[in-house]
């Protein structure tokens, strides 16, 4: 999901309290998939995160959109299903898979829908 949302061949996110985010400009939302909404910059189109429908009071806001992304290191390879690892070598770090991630398979399961691969 991830891919066709940024057309990237991975999505890198960092995971923010809701409530402790204030935007400079309220970003314009769409429904990416049954079970979550995407921000984005309606003025030059960046993507800015990922946040499920049924929210659990965290969302997460793209890498690229903080000003200083390389603070943040890289914990854990969410959607390990779909890595391209000639491109990226996550290899060192622990490997959740969709369909097995319990807060995104159950919401899938919820929508009546199977988890997409």
């Amino acid at each position: 999901m991830c891919q066709r949302a940024t057309g990237g061949f991975a999505a890198s996110f960092v995971q923010v309290s809701k409530a402790a985010l204030s935007w400079q400009h309220e970003p314009d939302w769409y429904q990416s998939s049954p079970i979550a909404h995407r921000p984005f910059c309606s003025r030059c189109g960046t993507p800015l995160g990922f946040d499920f429908i049924e929210s659990s009071g965290k969302m997460d806001l793209t890498l690229g959109s903080f000003d200083e992304p390389g603070y943040f290191r890289p914990a854990l390879h969410s959607g390990a299903e779909s890595l391209h690892e000639a491109w990226l070598d996550t290899r060192e770090l622990p490997r959740y898979y969709s369909a097995t991630t319990e807060s995104v398979a159950s919401r899938w399961k919820a929508a009546g829908l199977e988890v997409p691969e």
